[in-house]
């Protein structure tokens, strides 16, 4: 009988291809680990060839980007594999979906797309994934260690787990990342190899005034003028300090790629990866018997360039991060892209000290950290102030805020990248501090003296 598993069934004949699979490999591709791992093992294979890697890697962990409603092809695609039997063969945490489960009146949509986005995000917990729905994965207890291969899915994700943690993935999108997480393999490719994660570009931040390195708000900037400035390529950087938090790290990589394609940067003596500026652009060669100084010059034939960080650049960075600056007032707030952390409440708590928001507020996080800051007593204060937590998905990728057009501000430069053409609202950046002021009242209060150098 004629199997109508798409692209042919178990136990056909393999497809002929240059791509080197192991005898496992083979099995898994020859059905003998049931349906979905077949067509899994298909897809995982066919893009491997036509990125032109050689074998595939094993890996230890995914993240699903794929499990966000934008249409019902992708929840025909996760019911199938959970039809044929899909499981998860390594740690699988989940992105967010298109609905909050936990306050399921929180997003505005008809009862189709509603059924659909739940049908969507039960389909990969029954396959074993983590009910993480988070953008941040890495707060909530998901942290490969150096060197680890895996595939996750989620810019800002990718980012962090490439720069901060000094894991090893490339960009994996719907639905190639399920069926990395239902395979345990990757295509060998690109960031996966060392030697494609050497630095090839030097951002030298040593004039930017300490004052504005120690601030939270200048690391969204920071990261958009990365993006707009390197594309996809990969930098270090120097001169940040090495108290560098990983929630500005994390607000770094969010925002460079958004306006870009970054999905690895190093920081000097910060990240896992580049204890030195040498030791980034030596990424995957080899030290020989000569000494450091003489090392590094054979090593690198061509130095790269080096590019220093001034007022004008990241001054062109910030302005393009709000769409509407000459705004006098704000219609509402929204934090948490990427999700927010334990860490950033304990900041909006301080900084709300219990005074009343006059405008709607919105802060985004994972359901695990909801959880944390309930425990701790900060998410009904928070609430009692006018805060409204979204757990599960985001504002931006799902209706949520208001229905009408007007200004919302936000400390994300995700938020403000994505702001206005996801949800018609204009934007407005500025630091934590300036959106818990503006909400008050809905007057812009902004302190700008800190870009003064």
């Amino acid at each position: 009988m004629r199997s109508s598993w798409p692209g042919g069934g178990p136990g056909g004949s393999l497809p002929a291809m240059s791509l080197h699979l192991t005898q496992p490999e083979r099995d898994l591709l020859a059905g003998r680990s049931g349906e979905a791992a077949a067509l899994a093992m298909r897809v995982v294979t066919s893009a491997a060839e036509l990125l032109g890697a050689e074998s595939l890697v094993e890996i230890s962990s995914a993240h699903i980007d794929g499990c966000l409603h934008h249409g019902d092809g992708g929840v025909e695609f996760a019911e199938a594999l959970l039809k044929g039997d899909g499981q998860v063969v390594v740690p699988t945490t989940l992105n967010v979906g298109a609905l909050d489960l936990l306050h399921p009146n929180v997003v505005r949509a008809d009862g189709h797309k509603t059924d659909m986005a739940r049908r969507q995000m039960q389909a990969y917990v029954a396959m074993g994934a983590e009910p993480t729905f988070t953008c941040a994965p890495y707060q909530v207890g998901h942290e490969p260690g150096v060197g680890e291969q895996v595939a996750w899915g989620e810019s800002n994700a990718i980012a962090f787990v490439n720069s901060v943690l000094g894991a090893r993935t490339e960009r994996y999108g719907d639905f190639l990342d399920a069926c990395c997480a239902l395979t345990g393999r990757a295509p060998l490719f690109g960031l996966h190899l060392e030697e494609n994660r050497t630095a090839k570009v030097i951002v030298d931040a040593t004039n930017v005034p300490e004052a504005l390195k120690s601030r939270d708000v200048f690391y969204p900037v920071l990261g958009t003028w990365l993006g707009l400035e390197l594309g996809q390529e990969i930098p270090v950087i120097k001169g940040l300090p090495r108290t560098t938090t990983r929630d500005q790290l994390k607000a770094l990589g969010a925002a460079a790629a958004s306006s870009g394609a970054v999905a690895l940067f190093h920081v000097a003596g910060v990240t896992p990866e580049a204890p030195t500026v040498q030791a980034a652009l030596s990424l995957g060669r080899e030290e020989d018997s000569a000494g450091p100084v003489e090392w590094v010059s054979q090593a690198i034939p061509h130095l790269p360039r080096t590019i220093h960080l001034e007022s004008g650049g990241l001054q062109h960075a910030l302005s393009r991060l709000s769409t509407a600056a000459d705004t006098e007032r704000i219609d509402a707030v929204a934090l948490g892209s990427p999700h927010f952390s334990a860490s950033e409440f304990r900041a909006l708590h301080h900084c709300v000290r219990g005074r009343q928001l006059g405008v709607p507020f919105y802060v985004c996080t994972a359901r695990d950290t909801l959880a944390e800051v309930e425990s701790a007593g900060i998410a009904d204060e928070l609430r009692a102030a006018g805060v409204e937590i979204v757990a599960d998905t985001c504002v931006v990728v799902t209706p949520i805020l208001p229905a009408r057009d007007g200004v919302l501000m936000t400390n994300s430069g995700k938020f403000a990248h994505y702001g206005p053409s996801n949800t018609g609202y204009d934007v407005l950046y500025g630091s934590l501090e300036d959106c818990v002021e503006s909400a008050i009242t809905g007057d812009v209060m902004r302190s700008d003296e800190v870009w003064a150098w």
